[in-house]
This record gives structure tokens, sequence and C-alpha cells, in this order.
């Protein structure tokens, strides 16, 4: 049986891509386009996104915080700047990697201790952190909703629900 955290990441997964697909539909500037939000730009929600996944999967792998955070500087740079189908490419890396990681583990919910520099000590579970990492996508796919409709275009459907009808009934939304 598939656990929960896997299945949550797959929407995870799904989720991105379909807020590429369509950014991939508007004008090609878009991603560019300065506004007034919670980013300047769409590109730099897509970047944080992706700095952070990598920053939770180093994390979740039990990478210490002296081998993580030099790397920041490298996804930040790796994502900066870059076209969509270049954060596309940098999306599916890190998906297969949690994807590989998640299937091959043998039990996401054995507990874990991670060391933040600001809050402490965080007993924890790589099922726990998953879902953070799902939460986090999820809140800031729904800024980039926001602010393409700032921009006057409609975003797209990423709900959980939305999903489950898909992968499950093969509805498209």
């Amino acid at each position: 049986m598939k656990h929960h955290a896997l299945e949550l990441y797959r929407y995870h997964v799904w989720a991105n891509q379909k807020v590429i697909d369509r950014l991939k539909e508007l004008p090609r500037n878009i991603c560019d386009m300065e506004i007034q939000s919670v980013f300047p730009t769409v590109s730099q929600v897509l970047a944080h996104i992706y700095i952070t996944d990598n920053l939770w999967f180093a994390v979740v792998s039990g990478e210490e915080n002296n081998e993580i955070f030099p790397k920041i500087a490298r996804w930040t740079e790796e994502s900066k700047d870059i076209g969509l189908e270049e954060t596309e490419k940098l999306y599916a890396a890190i998906g297969e990697r949690y994807q590989s990681f998640l299937s091959g583990h043998p039990n996401l919910d054995e507990a874990m201790t991670i060391h933040h520099p600001k809050y402490g000590s965080l007993d924890t579970r790589p099922s726990e952190i998953i879902q953070h990492v799902v939460n986090h996508g999820t809140y800031h796919r729904g800024n980039i909703t926001a602010m393409l409709r700032q921009l006057g275009h409609a975003g797209v459907p990423t709900d959980y629900a939305f999903y489950l009808f898909e992968i499950r009934n093969g509805e498209r939304f």
C-alpha cells in the first residue's frame, strides 16, 4: 500500500505542473511582469517553491544544516532569471528525487529530529515534513493564482480533490 505522504507529494507535483501548464498558455512575459504582491513576479514565486522544496528534501534526507545552508545559494542561482521550460525541468528533477526517496523509504512515520538555527529542535517524521512541503506549495500556488488575476488572467484549479478526480476518474479540470 502506498503511504499517504507519497500520494500527497504526487499531488504537489501534479499541482505544480498544472500551474506551469497554465503559465505556458499565457503571454511569454507573464512570469516576469512586476506587480505589487507577496512576490514581485510569478517567476520569483516559482523559484521560491523550488528552493524550499530542495531545502526540505535535504532535511528529510537527513542532511545536516552545515551541508544544507551552503546549497541555498546554488539553488537560488540555478532558479534565477530562467524561463518556464527551464523551471519545469528543475521541478521535474526535484520531483523525481522526492518520489524516489519516498517510494524507497522503509518507514515514512519513523521518528527523526531536525534542528533549526532559530526555532531549535523538532521531533517529527518524514511524513510530517512532506505534509509541510505540500502545504507550502499550496500556499504559494495560491499566490500565483492571485497574481495572475491581478494581471488579468485566470489561474487553474489545483485543489487536492481535483487531483483525486483526475487520477482516479480521468476527469480533467
